[in-house]
């Protein structure tokens, strides 16, 4: 019989617009699936058929102790897509939140940013472990991070109040200072109080969001870099556990039950958590430049970031700068900790893996976009960088 599958997601955010698209594609190649789903919100009530459903299984974000206990209360197969402190024996499927934190200190450093701060909340598990992380790396690096006082809520309930505090906060932040968000909601909170304070992004103080939610990333002003979270994979992996789930109830012919029974001893739900890392940051106005003191290495990153995928050489940049090419090796490692060819590279090879995540070009055609002379040579350099070829890199980072 066809399987009966709740779809208990909220769809008023890009990243589970993506899980859906994940599922979708799962269903497509596996299917068919009986799907229930509707336009939902993270607070939306639990459906009311759902106490006496007599479905076979459940993907579900829970956000509320009600929706927890009605999920629980089916019986029934159920896959968790939601980091959550609420109480359940669900197998979790989502993303890394760990390596999120990570990623985001590592984009600051790799700009050169020596002062950090962090704005998030600590009502959910995957807003502290992002931050924990982001802190811990910093730690590591030998730098501190100050933590901005956030509401209770990325929705306050007095918006002019909460954007008062942060004003406040952020004038007495030393500068330029890189702020990781917890959420792209938060993001856009800094980006405002920035604005209304006249401090100047990303000159003065960087943003970097989380979730890419695409419609608060390009309404913001300026737009904001944000962590891409792999939605569909998580979506198309999260399907396919609950489809290995629900195979001894699909194998079962459906017995006539008395009104309100239930068959949970065929259920098997194991614990479990399946964890996939971000897919890479989208760089935006909020963060796309680089803390530099020195006026000759300022210049030349200026041309590096408007060149570099032009095939932009480093007697190229010398000669732009009309300097020696020790001096600028000499001053851009002090400055950056990188030559410029390390530059040049760490940019293009950015942009390499942007293409081949988020299009469908050609090797060849990534190679031209991104400043490689050569195809065979991108191949090759792509290989010594990431220790597999570029073609098999796309494959297992893309494919669900």
């Amino acid at each position: 019989m066809i399987p009966r599958v709740a779809l208990l997601i909220e769809t008023t955010r890009t990243y589970t617009r993506e899980i859906l698209a994940g599922v979708r594609r799962y269903v497509a190649e596996h299917g068919p699936w009986s799907t229930f789903v509707e336009l939902r919100s993270p607070d939306s009530p639990p459906p009311p058929w759902l106490k006496n459903w007599q479905g076979d299984g459940i993907l579900t974000r829970t956000f509320t102790p009600a929706m927890n206990r009605a999920v629980t209360a089916t019986g029934l197969p159920a896959v968790e897509l939601r980091t959550t402190s609420l109480p359940h024996d669900r197998p979790f499927v989502g993303v890394d939140n760990g390596l999120i934190g990570q990623a985001v200190a590592e984009h600051f450093l790799n700009r050169g940013y020596r002062h950090f701060a962090v704005y998030g909340l600590t009502t959910e598990t995957f807003f502290i472990q992002r931050i924990q992380n982001f802190v811990s790396r910093l730690h590591q690096r030998g730098h501190r991070c100050t933590h901005l006082t956030a509401s209770t809520s990325d929705r306050p309930s007095d918006w002019e109040a909460s954007q008062t505090r942060l004003i406040t906060q952020l004038r007495a932040l030393p500068k330029p200072v890189g702020i990781f968000a917890a959420n792209d909601q938060l993001g856009v909170h800094l980006l405002d109080a920035c604005l209304r304070a006249g401090l100047a992004v990303p000159e003065e103080i960087a943003v970097v969001g989380c979730e890419n939610d695409e419609t608060l990333c390009s309404l913001a002003t300026p737009p904001l870099t944000s962590v891409q979270l792999d939605g569909k994979r998580i979506g198309y992996e999260a399907a396919q556990l609950l489809d290995q789930l629900m195979r001894p109830k699909k194998s079962e012919i459906r017995n006539p039950q008395p009104s309100g029974a239930r068959q949970k001893s065929a259920v098997r739900n194991p614990k479990s958590t399946i964890l996939f890392p971000p897919l890479t940051i989208i760089t935006r106005e909020s963060s796309d430049d680089l803390v530099i003191t020195d006026p000759l290495i300022a210049h030349a990153s200026r041309l590096i970031r408007q060149r570099h995928h032009e095939g932009l050489t480093v007697d190229d940049l010398c000669l732009a700068l009309n300097a020696s090419r020790s001096t600028l090796e000499r001053r851009m490692k002090a400055a950056l900790n990188r030559t410029p060819k390390d530059e040049i590279l760490r940019l293009r090879f950015r942009d390499v893996e942007r293409l081949l995540l988020t299009t469908d070009l050609t090797l060849d055609q990534i190679a031209e976009r991104t400043g490689f002379t050569h195809a065979s040579y991108f191949q090759a350099a792509f290989r010594d960088r990431y220790g597999l070829p570029p073609g098999t890199w796309r494959q297992s980072r893309t494919s669900a």
